[in-house]
Formats: C-alpha cells, structure tokens, sequence
C-alpha cells in the first residue's frame, strides 16, 4: 500500500526576494569605490587647489622672473612681496574690518535666518505662506537697484564711511532664510517638537535644544556660503567706505591701480587674503562633518 509522504511547507511569497535583495544590499554596502571613482576625486582636489596654487607660485617670485621664466616651483620670494604688500596698501587695518565685517555678518544671518526658517517651517501664523513667497521673491530683484537709495539711507543716518554702513544692510539675507527653512521643514520633525512643547519647553528652549542641534549641517554650510560672499564683497564697500577705511578686497584693488601693474604684488595679497577664507572652511567644515555623523549615530 502506498503511503503518503508529508510534503514540505510553503516557502512564503516574497522570502527568497526579500533575502535577495537584502544580499545585494550587503554586497553594494561591501563594495569600496574603485580606482576611476579615486581618480576623479583626485583631479577634482587638484583643479580646486590648483589657482590657489598658482596665485602662490607667481607671489614666490618676482614679477619680472615669472614672466620670463614661467616657473612650476615656489621661488623665494614671498616674504618680501608680502612685506611689499604690507607697505603699499593698510594691509592690517582692512584685514581688521574684514573679520570684524564678515564675522559680525556671518553670525548674524546664521542666527537670524534659523530663526525666521524655523518659524516659516514649524509654525502656524496667517500669512505665512505670502510672506515666505515675498521672501523668495526678493531673490529676484539684482542688488545693484537698491545701492543708491540704500546710500541715501546710509548717509541720512550718518553712517556713511564706517563699517556699520556695510554691516547693518547684510544683517539677514532671503537666501539665509529659504535655506533653513527648507532644511528645518525636513530635518526636525513635528512631533518631537510637540514632545518638547508637552513636556513643559517654552518655544524658544524648542527651537535651542531640539532645533538647533538638528541643523548644524547647514547652518555651517550657509556661514561659509555667508563668510565668503561678505569677505569676497567689493562693489558696496568701495561707494560706501572711505579710502583710509577700506574692507579687505578694496584695498587689494589699489595694489593695480597704478600704470604698471605688478603680478606678482597683486597675487601676494590675494594669497595672503585667501588665508582667512581656508581657516573658516575648516572650522566649519569640521561642524557639518560633525552634524552629519551625529544624525547618523542616531538614526
């Protein structure tokens, strides 16, 4: 008589997918980047470096050897041009009201701008989508339209000539708050805002302790955007400033202002300009590194 044998229980729909999937998972995450994806990377580093590189290279030499020679070595003369620069132009007072400048702005449109992108992304207010439209649109409009009645004004309050007239007009930028706004929307979720506002925060503690921790990473990103574009400023600060009272890059221009230009002067000083910029990218480079492995620990 035959007997019955017991057949072997269903392999449930979707399980050999499912671990599929799952080993190639493992296996991408396994996977490192190869030579082509190091070599990219490479030449990237190098394009980036490279004007930097060459701006040091033509400041290490006289201008007369770097036009005849065309040279690929740093020669040895770069503290004589940059002593060159120190005696041409007010090298240490504009350096002094370009932190002061840069710095003061820098802060203030981070603070400022978290804020307002906190309160457009988690608060409810009638208008707020108007204003926040308002906001945006100002992108649009070029900033060179509003240099002359922005004189007038600062000439009106008696700023005219001091760095206030430079400073107070960048305090907040709709970049600023676009920016965060769009990071806040996604990065802090509502209902650990509602935890915090049920176990007793006032909304100010919210947005410190649960907030700000959250957007480090682009907070970072938009001081160095905010540093560079504040430090780099030329045209506002040339009509606003007075020549014995200049920022950084209007001093720079008097270095070629002359009929004979020397390169290797000029260079010396954009070199010696540049140093600031390279310490605050790596200051703040080190927080967003920071944030982005910190949410990473977490999540």
């Amino acid at each position: 008589m035959a007997t019955i044998t017991d057949r072997p229980a269903p392999i449930a729909t979707g399980a050999r997918p499912a671990k599929r999937r799952a080993s190639k998972r493992a296996s991408l995450a396994e996977r490192r980047p190869g030579f082509v994806v190091y070599g990219i990377l490479i030449a990237f580093i190098l394009g980036s470096a490279f004007p930097f590189y060459w701006s040091f290279l033509a400041a290490s030499h006289t201008d007369a050897e770097f036009k005849a020679d065309g040279p690929l070595l740093p020669g040895g003369h770069f503290i004589e041009n940059a002593n060159r620069v120190v005696d041409s132009i007010p090298f240490w007072k504009a350096l002094g009201n370009s932190v002061i400048v840069s710095g003061t702005v820098t802060l203030s449109v981070v603070v400022l701008s978290t804020l307002a992108g906190f309160a457009f992304a988690k608060l409810r207010f009638k208008g707020r989508g108007p204003l926040m439209v308002f906001v945006v649109a100002t992108l649009a409009v070029p900033t060179q339209l509003g240099i002359i009645p922005l004189y007038m004004a600062m000439a009106e309050f008696g700023w005219s000539g001091t760095l206030g007239a430079v400073i107070v007009p960048n305090l907040v930028t709709a970049f600023g708050v676009f920016w965060m706004r769009q990071y806040i929307a996604d990065a802090v979720p509502d209902e650990l805002i509602e935890a915090a506002r049920m176990d007793g925060c006032s909304m100010i503690r919210t947005f410190w302790h649960v907030c700000l921790p959250a957007v480090r990473p682009a907070a970072a990103m938009l001081g160095i955007f905010t540093f560079m574009m504040s430090w780099n400023d030329f045209l506002w600060p040339l009509i606003v400033l007075n020549a014995d009272n200049p920022t950084m890059q209007v001093a720079l221009e008097k270095l070629q202002s002359g009929y004979y230009v020397d390169n290797s002067l000029v260079l010396a000083g954009t070199t010696m300009a540049t140093v600031p910029i390279l310490i605050v990218f790596l200051v703040l480079g080190r927080q967003i590194v920071a944030g982005i492995m910190q949410g990473a620990v977490k999540g």
